[in-house]
């Protein structure tokens, strides 16, 4: 089963819509890590096991977060505009094709409608 660390870039509830889908959660506004550098809330992903879920696009540079060498990050590029509930909808549409894989290592760019997954060769 996968665990998620949800960067606060992301919707305050999608920690919770990720929990109703069964999957093991933790907010970064929820252990005090609100504001935080991208180095420290990737470090407490890293220290929970957790693949990191942001909109953060600084997490898609894989010479800063190299390909195989974390839990898993998952870049939600949704536009801001749009009402979060299409922000989760596309995450959990991007979890239900990926379910059976391993997100160890990968990084997974969810786009409105797509997912891209790279993963180090």
């Amino acid at each position: 089963m996968w665990k998620f660390v949800v960067d606060e870039s992301m919707p305050c509830s999608t920690a919770r819509e990720l929990r109703q889908f069964g999957y093991w959660e933790e907010d970064v506004r929820d252990v005090s890590l609100r504001g935080s550098d991208d180095d420290t809330v990737f470090s407490h992903a890293q220290a929970r096991q957790a693949t990191l879920v942001t909109a953060d696009r600084d997490f898609e540079d894989i010479r800063r977060f190299p390909l195989g060498t974390h839990h898993g990050i998952v870049v939600v590029r949704v536009p801001e505009i749009l009402p979060t509930w299409v922000v989760n909808d596309e995450l959990l549409k991007a979890l239900k094709q990926l379910r059976g894989q391993s997100l160890h290592g990968a990084l997974v760019i969810v786009e409105l409608g797509r997912i891209r997954v790279r993963r180090k060769k």
